[in-house]
């Protein structure tokens, strides 16, 4: 069985992002960029079926610019077998990059498409979903358990309500809640190995995909200062303030 793997360039969880100036956009210079921690959880999990003799072959697959073969090096030093970067300048919304990775789905034909719920950028949590529609294929979405049973996909969901299991006929589609499996580290032989792994390149137009974006930022402002706290001397007092202050009550 083939495992297709998304994964995303963010920036880093760790640094605190700056707005540039003419609040066009986030200011990514000089600015430390990562694998997204929840693509991080899909490769792990795409690498552990391939441990138990499930998966056959391990892809993992980028969309974004040329910098992002240092993400796709990462994806390759924790295990998956080859990588394919969709080499594109602009900023793709998650209908473009669905439609990207549906082109990129078509040419590999895998069995298992494992996706992060989220990126921590843009925290949208649609690529999967909408993926899973313009394929046709069966999703198990916030999957905090997977197991493979010969072409049946047994999913156990992050609902509200508490859990929920689900079984998919493959292929199928899965994207990776926080609680599914905890990512390993990238030995130091693996980093070495990777760099002599496969990496395709190949460019939206090749795959004969639209780079049009539907979506247009008008401008990008930072959070508002908070104001700080107050201490109260009695439940009354915090009652008046939040009545009358507040107005939350």
């Amino acid at each position: 069985m083939k495992v297709l793997v998304t994964i995303k360039r963010v920036v880093d969880y760790n640094v605190k992002v700056r707005v540039k100036p003419d609040n066009s956009g986030v200011d990514l210079a000089n600015v430390k960029m990562s694998l997204n921690p929840f693509c991080e959880i899909a490769v792990e999990e795409a690498v552990r079926l391939k441990e138990k003799g499930v998966a056959s072959e391990v892809v993992v697959v980028s969309v974004g610019p040329a910098t992002a073969q240092e993400q796709l090096r990462t994806a390759l030093a924790l295990g998956a077998d080859r990588a394919i970067l969709v080499e594109t300048a602009d900023q793709l919304n998650s209908l473009a990059v669905a439609k990207v990775v549906k082109a990129v789905v078509d040419k590999e034909q895998p069995q298992l498409v494992i996706l992060g719920k989220q990126a921590i950028d843009s925290d949208n949590n649609q690529t999967g979903q909408m993926l899973a529609a313009l394929t046709g294929y069966a999703q198990g979405t916030f999957a905090s358990k997977v197991e493979v049973a010969g072409n049946t996909l047994s999913v156990t969901r992050e609902i509200d309500g508490g859990l929920q299991t689900v079984s998919l006929n493959l292929p199928a589609i899965v994207t990776t809640d926080l609680r599914l499996n905890e990512p390993r580290y990238a030995s130091l032989p693996n980093i070495m190995k990777a760099k002599k792994k496969p990496l395709e390149s190949i460019t939206p137009d090749a795959l004969g995909v639209s780079q049009t974006c539907t979506n247009k930022t008008l401008k990008v402002e930072a959070p508002a200062a908070r104001s700080a706290g107050i201490k109260v001397k009695s439940v009354a007092e915090l009652v008046e303030k939040l009545k009358n202050e507040a107005k939350v009550i």
